[in-house]
């Protein structure tokens, strides 16, 4: 599963990148500095369960801070979307395929108004941000259509002649976009299409398509610059039938550097943060006093906020604890509490031991809810952090 982060060039899709996996990325003022994907690791939180337990916990793949777990999820920054970019325009044909895989998107929009439809700077409040949220959905639609008129003349034939299910003929034509069959039932039945396929026209296609993307790649609006932004932009992007969280990016990024470097202590997502050194100079000071300030009136940077927001929410995932020994919570080698996974909400005990490892969900007995020392069957539902024993054969 990826957090695919969107947008046009030059409104800090790798500055945002940079400061929710640490990594370091090409960052300048111009169009297309990002070429190739980035791909990285960021971190959700989620509440520790060894405090609860009265245990220390040995994370293993999975960063503890005091009592706050740091979830680890695939992050790709893509190069940036203009318009017409379906056609081949830009960088569009690579951009859309780097999407493949993403399971929610994150658009980072210039709240500021300070970059143009292209993507070239200009001054701020000179261009409506709410003009480039509708022109990435509706490229990535006709990304989507494209995929579905590919051969459909051929598909179309062969459904009126042989019969057999649309639902199915769609999805082999946009499985490789990592969207399932029930996405594909779900749309078909939303897009409200003439019964036979024969009478489906090419906006018809394109209904569909945007369905599909509403229904396989949710998307979060990170309105970034947000410390930049006009009031009323920011205001007209909240209004809008989004999730749309205000973010800066930049003050992440410098907080988090500044974090690394023991300025201050700052675990991300906070509302705020301590100064731990009294030798940094005036300019220091004033550009951490603007930051404070911004998350004073934002409840943070934002962030952090939108990456649990696309993915807790958006996708509705839990976080579950898989051990060996019920008892003390441990591993094989005696590590407590060593891991975390994310599952989707609704995920069964078998689930997770497939997600451990392909033979434990094979050899499935039974599992153990380490918190009540009851057994539960393969079906049982998990809720979000569950601490659970898998019993396999293998």
């Amino acid at each position: 599963m990826e957090v695919g982060l969107v947008g046009k060039p030059n409104v800090g899709k790798s500055t945002f990148f940079s400061a929710v996996t640490q990594a370091d990325v090409e960052m300048a003022s111009y169009p297309f500095t990002t070429i190739e994907a980035n791909k990285g690791v960021g971190y959700l939180r989620h509440k520790c369960p060894h405090e609860e337990l009265g245990v220390d916990c040995e994370p293993n793949n999975t960063p503890c801070l005091r009592g706050t777990r740091m979830v680890p999820i695939q992050i790709i920054d893509v190069a940036g979307l203009v318009k017409d970019a379906h056609s081949g325009r830009g960088l569009g044909n690579k951009f859309l395929d780097d999407l493949r895989q993403a399971s929610v998107l994150i658009h980072i929009v210039d709240a500021s108004g300070s970059t143009d439809a292209e993507g070239e700077p200009c001054n701020i409040g000179e261009h409506d941000p709410l003009e480039d949220i509708e022109f990435l959905e509706v490229e990535i639609d006709h990304w989507i259509k494209g995929i579905i008129e590919k051969n459909w003349q051929k598909v179309s034939r062969k459904l009126e002649v042989a019969g057999g299910k649309k639902d199915l003929a769609i999805y082999e034509q946009v499985s490789g976009l990592g969207i399932s069959e029930t996405q594909v039932s779900i749309a078909i039945r939303k897009s409200d299409l003439p019964e036979k396929v024969s009478d489906w026209e090419m906006d018809d296609l394109f209904k569909l398509a945007k369905d599909l993307r509403k229904q396989s790649k949710p998307i979060i609006i990170a309105a970034n610059k947000a410390d930049l932004a006009p009031d009323e932009y920011l205001k007209s992007l909240k209004n809008l039938d989004h999730d749309v969280i205000p973010t800066s990016a930049e003050y992440e990024l410098a907080l988090r550097k500044a974090s690394e470097k023991g300025i201050v202590d700052y675990i991300p997502g906070d509302k705020g943060f301590t100064v731990l050194r009294d030798d940094i100079n005036e300019a220091q000071k004033g550009a951490l006093k603007k930051i404070q300030e911004f998350m004073d009136y934002n409840g943070g940077l934002g962030v952090q906020q939108t990456l649990e927001q696309a993915v807790y929410e958006s996708l509705d995932m839990v976080v579950v604890y898989p051990v060996e020994n019920e008892h003390n919570y441990t591993d094989k080698n005696g590590r407590v509490l060593p891991d975390a996974f994310l599952l989707p909400r609704g995920s069964t005990a078998e689930d997770l031991a497939y997600a451990v490892h392909t033979d434990i969900g094979e050899g499935f007995i039974r599992a153990v809810d380490a918190r009540t020392d009851r057994v539960i069957g393969r079906d049982h539902e998990l809720m979000d952090g569950d601490i659970i024993k898998i019993v396999s054969s293998k």
